[in-house]
């Protein structure tokens, strides 16, 4: 395109034929040959240029791609799609243009489904899921559809109480201790991993804040200490010797809450804390040492049920169905806790014996011990605040739930010891 020389002097343009003898103008071109004369300078140009046939152009395909580029689903909530083994495309993770990814504390609302629709199954991971209470609520959130991962090192736990669910393709079990990080993809996290309070709940905390999924801590009636409160409500900070024999439980679940709810302050983490009193039902440990499997245990092998102390001391007993219930119930609702989660019926540990003679043997006798250090004389759940805020309080007494747990002790006592006299008769 030509350029254009314009007059730089301050006087009148010259004619035509004197800026030609003078070579200082050029010769401007016809009126004619400007066509868009009539429209100002700047518009001319762009008009010469094409630009707004480019501009055009260029919107169009900025729509184009943004069309393409948005979601076609609803929205269920989920994070990012998975991969055909159930892990999460981490490339699509980073550029997820789900409103959750970037709020994980709100990722998902489980538990809460309109009328006539199905529940979506979620991806729940259970840590200690082999033990005595854990498996019983792998029992339960398999038979409501979700699909389960059990991290467990079977310290404590039992690979019997989950084999049941093995060739199932909703349920997979990692040997694993918590107390090493793990990498997995889940919407919740029951954390039952009990001898690892610090450590591995550091390491479930952390996990659930990369995934983003909800926490539930199982903590304990524990951080009660010896209490001097009765019954004791979620607002007593409890009465701890630090240094105690019962120290390392008592201390290590409170440092636990303590974690928990700092997770959920400085990382806006989805939180939950149950504080659980004695539990008991089938799958418990024979020899754990706690009272009621103490007594089911000496009972059925006929000796004698060790009392520590003048059995005076009371505790309370809920059946493990209850206590899952009220787990499960704390997990999908819409509180922090923490919640007491026990039965406030309250017995004494030879009230308690007496049951136990009544179940299973009236001849049982019994036998006094010296009394452990800091053995707590009382302890009750206040469950007010469950019942309001929950809906929850537990069904089954203690003297329905007890034979159900004798039924199971009975067989794996003298299950094997039964097929061993038998291989031995047959020899």
């Amino acid at each position: 395109m030509a350029s254009e020389l314009t007059y730089r002097g301050g006087a009148a343009s010259p004619s035509a034929g004197a800026a030609g003898a003078a070579g200082e103008y050029s010769s401007p071109k016809p009126a004619s040959s400007k066509p868009l004369a009539w429209l100002p300078r700047a518009a001319r140009y762009a008009a010469a240029e094409h630009r707004p046939l480019f501009a055009l152009v260029g919107m169009l395909v900025a729509a184009a791609i943004f069309c393409l580029a948005a979601p076609s689903g609803s929205g269920s909530g989920t994070a990012a799609p998975y991969s055909s083994s159930g892990r999460v495309s981490g490339a699509l993770t980073r550029f997820s243009v789900d409103p959750a990814a970037h709020n994980p504390g709100r990722q998902f609302v489980a538990g809460k489904v309109p009328l006539g629709l199905k529940r979506k199954g979620l991806r729940v991971l259970v840590t200690g899921g082999a033990g005595f209470v854990g498996s019983h609520l792998v029992d339960r959130l398999v038979a409501r559809g979700d699909s389960v991962i059990v991290v467990d090192n079977l310290f404590t736990g039992r690979k019997e109480n989950v084999m049941h669910h093995f060739g199932n393709p909703n349920f997979e079990m990692i040997r694993h201790d918590v107390v090493e990080p793990i990498l997995l993809e889940v919407d919740q996290i029951y954390h039952l991993a009990c001898p690892t309070n610090v450590v591995g709940t550091l390491n479930m905390l952390g996990l659930a804040k990369r995934i983003g999924a909800r926490f539930l801590l199982t903590s304990t009636s524990e951080v009660y200490g010896d209490p001097l409160q009765h019954p004791q409500v979620e607002t007593y900070w409890g009465n701890v010797n630090p240094i105690g024999v019962r120290s390392c439980y008592d201390e290590g679940k409170r440092t636990a809450e303590t974690l928990t709810m700092d997770y959920h302050r400085g990382a806006n983490l989805e939180v939950r804390i149950a504080r659980i009193f004695n539990t008991y039902g089938p799958r418990m440990c024979i020899d754990d040492g706690r009272v009621v499997s103490n007594f089911v245990a000496q009972a059925l092998r006929k000796e004698p049920l060790t009392v520590y102390g003048d059995g005076k001391q009371t505790r309370s007993f809920q059946y493990v169905s209850d206590l899952v219930e009220g787990l499960m119930r704390l997990m999908e609702g819409d509180h922090i806790g923490p919640f007491n989660l026990g039965n406030p019926g309250e017995f004494t540990m030879l009230e308690l014996a007496k049951v136990v003679q009544d179940t299973i043997d009236p001849n049982a006798r019994i036998e006094f011990r010296e009394n452990t250090q800091d053995d707590p004389h009382k302890r009750k759940p206040d469950i007010t605040k469950a019942k309001e805020q929950l809906g929850w309080e537990p069904k089954i007494a203690l003297r329905d739930g007890l034979p159900l747990m004798v039924t199971d002790f009975r067989k794996r006592i003298f299950g094997d010891q039964d097929s061993a006299a038998t291989a031995t008769e047959g020899q």
